[in-house]
């Protein structure tokens, strides 16, 4: 038991200090050709959202990428199912509040 609380400190430490990875994306006041079109789809779809989410926003540099996520979590996550769209965002919110993540 001291050994593991022992290692758990130290990985607690050592995770502090090591430098997140930042991942590289288009703006959308910067996007043209195909990010441009697949942004301006996104918004279209969404009507009264100011921006793209960040956890989208990583693959505008793959605006093909970006329309496929887009597509499979508009029917996985955002429609009924054995669950229903509220709850499921209720977990993802709980989720990420756990892991102290924005999304």
């Amino acid at each position: 038991m001291i050994v593991n609380l022992e290692l758990g400190i130290v990985a607690c430490y050592f995770a502090r200090r090591l430098q997140v990875a930042r991942i590289r994306w288009v703006e959308e006041s910067e996007a043209t050709g195909e990010a441009a079109s697949a942004y301006a789809d996104w918004f279209q779809a969404n009507p009264g959202r100011a921006a793209i989410p960040g956890i989208l926003k990583c693959l505008s540099l793959s605006p093909d990428l970006f329309r496929a996520m887009e597509d499979l979590s508009g029917r996985l996550h955002f429609r009924d199912g054995h669950l229903s769209c509220r709850l499921k965002e209720m977990i993802a919110t709980y989720v990420s509040a756990l892991n102290q993540c924005p999304y």
